[in-house]
């Protein structure tokens, strides 16, 4: 399994971006998408994440302003940000909670994509 992020970039504040990953390889079932984010000499957070039902958590600091949604793919998933603020700066990570075929389930991580604010 594999997870491929993009999007991110460098914006000014007030600004949106998007970012998206897919999850290709053998996939059972995905049972959870998301994102987290770390920024330098911080612990990596949750930003948000959706399950297979559609339920969706957001950490409290971009709620109103981010919003995550399946693609037309449902191994897929996007994250629209909007009214960037220069504390969204970190390297955003694709995560995804996965059963495969055989065993039980499993995190997969994708690679950091950075996403820099300017204030």
């Amino acid at each position: 399994v594999q997870l491929q992020a993009s999007g991110g970039g460098l914006v000014q504040a007030g600004e949106s971006l998007r970012l998206s990953c897919a999850a290709s390889g053998v996939i059972f079932r995905l049972n959870a998408i998301g994102w987290y984010r770390q920024a330098p000499g911080k612990q990596r957070e949750l930003v948000a994440l959706i399950t297979s039902g559609g339920s969706t958590t957001y950490a409290d600091s971009v709620k109103g302003r981010f919003a995550i949604s399946r693609g037309n793919d449902r191994n897929t998933v996007n994250l629209q940000m909007n009214s960037l603020k220069a504390e969204d700066t970190a390297v955003y990570y694709c995560n995804a909670d996965i059963t495969p075929p055989m065993g039980s389930s499993r995190p997969y991580w994708g690679q950091g994509t950075l996403v820099t604010v300017s204030s």
